[in-house]
């Protein structure tokens, strides 16, 4: 992802918190490469913007107002069957973090180990893996979530 001839990679952030938002913006700046080209700040807007901007990347959270993220994403696959979608939220519960990556993301990170691991996560479903963030849930191990949703690699931080 280094690489200055490499293509641009079109991105949507999909999340209710605008200051979280905002610090994707400066996280994101870190690689001339992402460029966020829409924001929404709920579901139902983050479908709209999908269909209508047609990103490389969508970053979502589970968490949305009109409709939630684990719903959006479902919406988004059948217009946009292979939409690479990384799941950003707070949201720890081991059956909703599957139930998200069932619905086609391609990964999980949580909001609290995002300054660690979203370039990597990022970098890693761009080249098409499955992906989930470390210390996913106390009840499973982060690699049992993603087998249980066809998934294939831990973030280590």
């Amino acid at each position: 992802m280094r690489n200055p001839s490499r293509t641009l990679v079109r991105i949507l952030v999909v999340d209710d918190h605008e200051p979280f938002r905002r610090f994707l913006h400066l996280k994101l700046q870190q690689r001339p490469e992402l460029q966020i080209v829409g924001e929404a700040s709920d579901g139902l807007e983050g479908v709209q913007k999908a269909k209508d901007l047609q990103p490389d990347l969508i970053l979502l959270d589970i968490g949305l107002p009109r409709l939630n993220g684990i719903e959006a994403a479902h919406r988004i696959m059948k217009f946009s069957p292979n939409a690479n979608i990384l799941f950003i939220s707070q949201e720890n519960d081991a059956a909703v973090i599957a139930a998200a990556i069932g619905n086609g993301a391609k990964g999980f990170v949580r909001k609290l180990n995002v300054n660690r691991e979203l370039l990597p996560a990022i970098e890693a479903v761009l080249r098409g893996e499955h992906i989930t963030s470390t210390g996913v849930t106390q009840r499973e191990s982060a690699s049992s979530v993603l087998s249980s949703a066809g998934g294939d690699n831990t973030i280590s931080g």
